[in-house]
């Protein structure tokens, strides 16, 4: 199947996209970007992706905001032409040329992709998954925290690190020791009945699944908080899973070689997956 990438508003092949070489991205990683999932061709929840990306834009101070409207429409273009029925998208947005000549009214430069298949291995959900807690820690006062930045190196290096280690993800604590997220994820952990997680001013992404998630816990009448956390709570903790837009909502049973809970995925985790799909079939069914 041929892959198609939207470039500045116009469709073309994967593989004849083209960017400047004096691009912010490129030249300095000024950018941002969006991870979402398409289900029988529709962005689950595109609009909330598209506003948490021009909301960084404002925050960080970008002279020439993205609009939405464009944005969608390069989304939707994309989706399209993928005709798949289960999809991974990346929308990336940069402040455009460094060129001076070109500074006083920069252009942006947005490129949409989309990939066929999305999903994770069926056995990271039946069995779970294991957890390394990073080297690295959570910056609190770096200017890019807390956004989906394209300066995604240090987020990688900890991935792979755990990867290395056959973990599936690197969990990130700050410098205080406060419990934050993972390189590619949000975290919840299940204390008893109740479901909690690390406040936005930890800080942390305000991740469009995990916010997702709280309202589904709202739905089902589990108890759903946001407190700081640490190294014991989540050790300690009955049940633990990630969320973002691609896993969905994942199950951990392991913390290095610590079991959480039973080593088993959690019976408060199935029930939010299970009213996650359910939420899914109902805003993206086929028509």
């Amino acid at each position: 199947m041929r892959e198609w990438v939207s470039l500045n508003g116009q469709l073309m092949p994967a593989e004849e996209a083209r960017v400047s070489v004096f691009d912010s991205g490129f030249m300095q990683g000024i950018g941002l970007f969006e991870t979402m999932r398409a289900y029988n061709g529709r962005v689950f929840r595109l609009e909330r992706h598209l506003d948490r990306l021009v909301q960084s834009a404002r925050t960080l101070g970008w002279v020439t905001l993205p609009d939405t409207d464009d944005l969608e429409d390069n989304v939707e273009q994309v989706v399209s032409a993928t005709a798949a029925d289960d999809c991974r998208v990346r929308l990336t947005v940069t402040t455009g040329s460094v060129r001076p000549s070109e500074q006083e009214r920069p252009e942006l430069t947005i490129v949409v992709g989309a990939s066929p298949g999305a999903k994770y291995p069926p056995e990271c959900y039946t069995q779970g998954v294991t957890v390394l807690i990073s080297d690295y820690c959570q910056p609190a006062t770096e200017p890019t925290t807390g956004h989906k930045t394209t300066s995604y190196f240090g987020r990688l290096a900890a991935l792979r690190a755990a990867h290395a280690q056959t973990a599936f993800e690197a969990l990130w604590l700050t410098e205080d020791g406060r419990l934050a997220e993972g390189s590619i994820s949000s975290v919840f952990l299940v204390q008893g009945e109740r479901l909690v997680t690390p406040p936005l001013d930890t800080p942390v992404l305000p991740g469009i699944t995990r916010a997702t998630v709280m309202e589904l816990a709202v739905e089902l009448a589990i108890p759903v908080r946001e407190q700081e956390l640490n190294e014991a709570d989540l050790l300690n903790a009955d049940e633990v899973f990630l969320t973002n837009s691609l896993m969905e909502i994942m199950p951990v049973v392991r913390v290095g070689r610590e079991p959480i809970g039973t080593e088993k995925p959690g019976e408060i985790t199935a029930q939010l997956y299970e009213a996650y799909g359910n939420l899914i079939d109902r805003e993206c069914a086929d028509d």
